[in-house]
């Protein structure tokens, strides 16, 4: 039960964001405030049955899958949902298990012109991201990476940050591995530099 309710606040980010849905969004079509959602998201509140029917409904969703107690099949595997914001962003969630790390493969859109500074938030977690294709801007603090295939960042996600695609030339690919409670990644073989 203690798993399962420490992974149910990264399950229901996911589930927002597979949905396309920012918070102030989920607040206006639930009654619930925005402050409380990102309480919930984060694990520093754990959210009540009701709410996870209102929430269930919003992202179309079952208990069980908000839970990790879906049947594989069930489960299923989901097709990208852009999100409505207009950024075209799609999130495929590659894990469907309860705790522990999750992974998920991100696509940004083409971009005609370089955008804005990407707007950063801070949470709960550690997070690992490898390019796969095109060029990331990660905004890291006050620090700003330019990222190309192959290329790997991690930090803890209490730095704010942010991602983007760093310009015209295409799509941006990236997987994402990130670990609620601040799970890192271990290390099985020498790596150059640490």
């Amino acid at each position: 039960m203690a798993d399962t309710m420490a992974a149910m606040g990264p399950r229901l980010r996911t589930a927002r964001e597979r949905h396309g849905a920012t918070l102030t969004g989920v607040s206006r079509a639930t009654g619930i405030s925005p402050s409380t959602l990102s309480r919930i998201e984060t694990g520093r509140r754990k959210p009540t049955l009701e709410v996870l029917l209102q929430l269930a409904k919003a992202y179309g969703v079952s208990l069980d899958e908000l839970a990790g107690t879906a049947p594989a099949a069930a489960a299923g595997r989901r097709t990208p949902v852009p999100q409505p914001s207009g950024d075209g962003k799609a999130v495929l969630p590659l894990t469907r298990y309860v705790g522990g790390l999750h992974a998920h493969k991100h696509v940004l859109p083409a971009v005609d012109a370089p955008p804005a500074r990407p707007r950063q938030v801070a949470h709960e977690g550690y997070e690992w991201l490898c390019v796969l294709y095109g060029r990331l801007w990660l905004a890291l603090g006050d620090q700003d990476l330019l990222l190309g295939a192959g290329e790997v960042a991690e930090f803890d996600t209490h730095t704010p940050h942010g991602v983007a695609n760093a310009g015209p030339g295409g799509p941006v690919e990236y997987l994402i591995m990130f670990g609620p409670q601040g799970e890192r990644l271990r290390w099985r073989t020498p790596v150059p530099g640490r």
